[in-house]
């Protein structure tokens, strides 16, 4: 939310809690233009005087709503864990801002973000069905038997609230200053901005994606496997020309090569070439030779190394690891383990893998990088048998490669049961010529 304006300019929905990648990509939203939709008319495209539409929409590459982007300066938020670490650290260094936590015992410093929040709730999610209220006095009867709205339809909800109502609702007492008494609305004090500061228009590049991401530094490159990180080694011919070399970064980081790891999808890291500066997707050594398999974050590689060493398994090869993986996924699944009698933790856990990894295929720049991971395109559905049968498919795709791979050449297969008794008629006498030729006569000799 902008202090200045009370424009929500960007939201972010999550499965139970957040990560510092989330507010990350949230940040990252501020400052890119919101891309119009199909259902949109042109009442909620850029509305603001001095700046056309089509100008923002010739630098934008397509049409743009009506809602203000910019490069924010100063972030406040609360305490909690996910704003406190080193990523964030990294992230207000690229974007130039300062992300600052709000001061103890004063609810002033975010008393604007509050009201928004109350605000929304009274205006919006109080008609919604599936309510369940802040308390269990406004929980209703049957809350859980309203809710019929999935999570891309309640994103699409909100954000066509926030352009076709919430930034062109009358602020009433959060007025200006220098003018109390007029109708404001936080499209008017936006537009009103471009008279007393001015707007940048400034839409930063695709491959800033990749610069939000968490960084792991890597000393070397091995030669056979690639990279290891957290874990799981990664690997693409775009590492051949640097394998079993330092890099020649400077610095704190001196010799060590730069790898950028997505949380939400652990099937692949991303690497910069430090001649090109094109970046290339590295995907898991552990994927099926057609590159389909499920979506899994970080929660899912720890406690598929901790399975790993309950079994005893000192793996090779990362390709030992895909079927202990296919079966936390659910590729077996015995009756004590159907969606409908699974706790609802495990629930969760499972649909949050999912939407986490559709919220980082949308993340990731239009033009895919230099290298691209075979069937990293495939996002998952959110149901549990899709799920279960393409982490089926992976391992018979691995068994196979692995079988193909144990022979020099395909294997001619056997004629079927019963085939020489197909060539020719048994009730055909044979010709006097094919008898004496196969048995003989008495004269013969």
């Amino acid at each position: 939310m902008d202090v200045h304006t009370h424009s929500l300019c960007a939201f972010r929905l999550t499965l139970v809690s957040d990560q510092s990648v989330d507010v990350a990509m949230l940040l990252r939203d501020v400052m890119l233009p919101l891309p119009m939709r199909a259902d949109w008319g042109e009442e909620l495209e850029w509305p603001y005087p001095g700046l056309p539409a089509a100008v923002v929409a010739e630098f934008a590459g397509h049409k743009v709503a009506g809602l203000p982007f910019f490069a924010p300066e100063t972030v406040a938020t609360d305490h909690g864990s996910v704003y406190r670490n080193h990523h964030l650290v990294d992230v207000q260094r690229v974007l130039g801002c300062n992300i600052l936590p709000s001061r103890v015992l004063r609810p002033t410093d975010k008393s604007a973000c509050e009201r928004a929040f109350g605000a929304i709730r009274s205006l919006l999610f109080e008609q919604l069905p599936g309510y369940t209220g802040i308390d269990p006095a406004d929980r209703g009867a049957d809350p859980e038997g309203d809710a019929v709205l999935t999570v891309d339809e309640m994103e699409h909800v909100i954000a066509t609230w926030i352009v076709a109502v919430w930034q062109r609702r009358r602020l009433g007492q959060y007025a200006p200053s220098w003018d109390p008494a007029g109708d404001h609305s936080p499209n008017s004090l936006f537009a009103a901005s471009f008279a007393q500061a001015g707007f940048a228009m400034e839409i930063p590049s695709a491959e800033l994606f990749y610069e939000l991401l968490p960084v792991h530094y890597v000393r070397k490159i091995d030669a056979r496997r690639g990279v290891k990180i957290r874990g799981l080694w990664y690997d693409a011919p775009a590492l051949d020309p640097y394998r079993d070399q330092h890099s020649t970064r400077g610095g704190q980081h001196k010799g060590q090569w730069v790898i950028r790891r997505d949380p939400r999808d652990r099937r692949s890291v991303f690497f910069q070439d430090p001649l090109t500066h094109d970046w290339h997707t590295l995907a898991w050594t552990g994927l099926p030779p057609d590159g389909q398999a499920p979506a899994f974050g970080d929660a899912r590689v720890r406690e598929l190394l901790k399975r790993a060493r309950a079994c005893g398994l000192r793996p090779r090869t990362d390709d030992e690891l895909l079927p202990v993986l296919m079966e936390l996924l659910g590729s077996r699944i015995p009756v004590s383990q159907w969606p409908t009698r699974l706790p609802k933790s495990a629930r969760t856990e499972h649909s949050r893998e999912v939407v986490q990894a559709a919220a980082s295929r949308a993340d990731r720049p239009q033009s895919e990088p230099a290298t691209v991971v075979v069937g990293a395109g495939v996002v998952t559905p959110l149901r549990w048998q899709d799920r279960t049968r393409q982490a089926a498919d992976s391992i018979d795709s691995h068994r196979q490669h692995r079988r193909e791979q144990a022979v020099q050449e395909r294997p001619t297969p056997p004629p079927p049961l019963g085939e020489a008794y197909r060539q020719r008629d048994l009730f055909l006498l044979p010709e006097e010529d094919e008898e004496e030729d196969g048995h003989g006569g008495p004269d013969a000799g």
